[in-house]
Formats: C-alpha cells, structure tokens, sequence
C-alpha cells in the first residue's frame, strides 16, 4: 500500500472484510488510514504484517481481534501505541521496535509465541493483566521509563535476558508457568518481583540491581549467581530453593526464609551487609566466601555431625560423634557427602568457622563453630601439637563441653571414693583375719 495513490487505496480499502489480511509493510500509517482499515474490517485482522510502517500518530488497537500471525518488526511508532484488550489469535513479533513513547498492552491475550526482543520504548510500558499461552520473549529490551507486568500471566518461557529497565519495573503477582529468565538484565532503578509464582526456574544470574529490589518465589529454584547488587535487595523465599554463589552485594541484603526454604551455595559470596533468617543451610557451601565476619545468620537450620558408632580409615578406627551443628563443607571434606566442587582443605575451614561464628545469633550453634574450628586445627596441627588438642579435646572438649569435664570430676571422684572404700574394707579384713594373742590365765585362791 505504500506505492498506491488515492484512489487506488480506496479500492483497496474497500475490498477489505472481516478476517482479510492486512499488508502495510513499509508504510506510513496515520490514524485516518488505520481507522479505515480497522472500519472495513470490523476491527477484525487476518494475516497482519506492519514491518518496518512508521505510525506518525496515536495508534489504537483497542479490542482489535488479529486471527492470524501479527508482525510489527522495526516498525515505528512516534506517539502512543495502544493494544488495550486486543486478542491474538496466533504468533506476534515487535522485534526491534522503537516507540518513542507510551506502549499499552494492558489486558492482551496471546494465544500463540510472543517476541519483543530488542524493543525500545521511551516511556511508560504497560503489561498489566496481559496473557500470553505460550512463550515470551523480551531480549535485550530497553524500557527507558516506568514498566508495568503486574498480574501479567505466561504460560510458557518467559524470558528477558540483557534487558534494561530505566526506571522501576514492577512484576507483582506475575505468574510464570516455566522459566522466568533475567539473566544479565538490568534494574537501574530497582523494582518489584512480589510475588511471582515460578513453575519452574527464576534466574536472575548475572544481573545487575541499584537501589530497592524486592523479589519473593515460592516452590521453585532461584538462582541469583553472580548476581551485582549497590542497592537495598530483599529476597523471600517460600519453599524455594536459592544459590547466590559468586554474588557481588554492596547493599543491604536479606534473604528470608518460610516452610522449606534453602540456600544451596554462597561460595565466593561478596558482601557487605548480608542477613539470612530462617534458611535451611544445611547442604550450603560456604568455602571462597570474602567476608564470613558481616554475614548474619538469624534462627537458620544446619548440617549435623552423624549419629552413633561409625568406623573409619583411619586412627582410630572406631568412632563415635558426639552432636554438634557443622557446615556442609566439613561434610563434604569428610566425605559424609559427595561434592561436586572443590574440598576446602581444614586450615580454611578453622578460619571459616572461626569467621562465622561472630554472626551467629544461637549461643549453642557459635559453640559448635568454635568447636569446629578446634577440630580443623588440629587435623593440620603437626604431631605434639596434636597430642596436646587431642588432650584438650579428652578431657573438656576444648573447653566447650562442661559436661565432659563435668563427668571426668565424677569419674575422678568415683575412682577415690572407691579407693577408699576398698582401702577401708581391707583394712576391715585384714583385722579380723589376724590372730588374737592368748588371754592371761587366772587362778583364784580356795
């Protein structure tokens, strides 16, 4: 149509009926040729194609039903760009738009794959309450304003790797059926992920947040590898599982824990302020971590020492494990668990605990750190050494069981309470064993 004088768009104008394709490829559409367009076919598009048009004015597509595949790829829109409520049928692509301002698809339904890769819009973004059956793509996007996927619900993949979002961006009570995928985007602004139901997978690895981001997932896996925060980050999670492993985190940042919640790995973790209350860290690796001493770690679960009478390799072979709290990675340098990383060796472990155990709110779980760290020493300590902590282990349990120095006073003074019963019972008998001397006889006189 971009070659058609007048009269020609006329006749092709009304030839055009409910559910014909539309072909402006290359045109420039204004809002008189749209509104015919849209006339002639009750607001019903068959096959649509708007590659590379340029839309001069507002262009609205409010209730718009598009029964085939739509593309818009490079096209133009240097007003608004409405889709409030519009329904399509089959695939659409805003590959490499640009907008110069406002984009609505407030409440659109996609029945098919949705691609917005390499999108630029230059202000307010709305996908509130969109929905889309399938897949979604928004790679390498750039929202240079506020963006809006509140109750926004995807079917498929959604994902929206190395985009950018300019100002705050908001994804409350989005849902997500498979993958929410952010991997390198960037939120210079912070936002909102509160809360986003995953069915699968929410990876923000590699991304990069300023000031107040605020996520919550529950029942899925969320990974935050890598991740760079110089912001506020509040994470929550409800029965998801976490790995913050490589994490670079200038802010203050909390990671709550509900139900089942766990945090897999926070291995060459850097952070300035960094708070974990109720996680499980159970199988969490924490060996490369930069600054054990800032973290804080509030009413957290942990792995536990092995119950009863093991055997073991080495000297002595019989062992019993008296109950303490310890990280996976000593079971994992033990070989009560198998790793799939590198073993700290115990003089790093020693440093661990000893580094960790200032951040520990449990009185009992900071004496079981600092027992840990006694028992590394002296698995690196050379042989004299070893005897003296083996000693101290012996005897108090490096002064941190009182109730081991507590039974060896028992012991000690069962041990001379019975000397000395036995001393006195020997005593006892070897006097009525032994002879008595005859008694002086008496004669008494008639």
């Amino acid at each position: 149509m971009a070659h058609l004088d007048h009269h020609e768009l006329d006749e092709v104008v009304r030839g055009l009926s409910p559910g014909s394709a539309v072909d402006l490829r290359g045109t420039v559409v204004g809002r008189s040729l749209l509104e015919r367009v849209l006339a002639a076919t009750h607001a019903r598009l068959g096959r649509t194609r708007f590659d590379l048009a340029v839309f001069p004015e507002d262009a609205r597509f409010g209730d718009v039903a598009f029964l085939g595949d739509v593309s818009f790829d490079q096209a133009r829109f240097h007003r608004l760009a409405s889709f409030v409520d519009a329904r399509f049928a089959g695939n659409v692509s805003f590959r490499e738009v640009r907008l110069a301002r406002e984009l609505s698809l407030h409440g659109v339904t996609v029945a098919g794959h949705a691609a917005f890769d390499r999108v630029s819009v230059g202000r307010d973004a709305l996908f509130s309450a969109a929905r889309f059956a399938r897949t979604a793509s928004f790679e390498g996007s750039e929202f240079h304003d506020f963006a809006a996927f509140d109750g926004a619900r995807f079917g498929g993949d959604a994902t929206f790797r190395g985009s950018r979002f300019g100002r705050a961006v908001s994804f409350r009570k989005a849902e997500f059926g498979g993958l929410a995928g952010f991997e390198a985007t960037r939120f210079w602004a912070g936002g909102s992920l509160t809360p986003v139901v995953v069915g699968r997978r929410l990876s923000l690895a590699g991304a990069w947040a300023g000031n107040g981001l605020d996520l919550a997932a529950r029942d899925c896996v969320v990974d935050l590898r890598r991740m760079r925060v110089t912001g506020r980050l509040a994470v929550r999670l409800d029965g998801a599982v976490a790995d913050l492993e490589g994490a670079t985190l200038h802010g203050t940042v909390t990671v709550n824990g509900h139900g089942t919640a766990k945090v897999t790995s926070l291995r060459g973790v850097e952070a300035e302020a960094l708070e974990l209350v109720s996680v499980d860290l159970s199988t969490c690796r924490f060996a490369g971590i930069r600054t054990p001493e800032r973290l804080r770690l509030t009413g957290c679960a942990f792995a536990t020492t092995p119950r009863g009478v093991r055997f073991a390799p080495r000297w002595p072979p019989l062992r019993w494990w008296t109950r303490r709290r310890t990280l996976a990675d000593e079971h994992a340098w033990r070989g009560w668990s198998l790793s799939e990383t590198e073993t700290p060796t115990p003089h790093r472990l020693a440093v661990l605990y000893s580094r960790l155990r200032a951040g520990v709110d449990d009185k009992a779980t900071a004496a079981d750190f600092a027992f840990g760290a006694m028992e590394m020493r002296r698995a690196t300590s050379g042989a004299s050494a070893r005897w003296l902590l083996s000693l101290h282990w012996i005897l108090s349990g490096y002064g941190l069981r009182m109730g081991r120095v507590l039974g060896w006073f028992a012991l000690l003074a069962a041990i001379t309470v019975g000397s000395i019963l036995m001393s006195s019972a020997s005593h006892a008998a070897r006097r009525s064993t032994a002879p008595r001397p005859p008694l002086p006889s008496v004669h008494l006189s008639p």
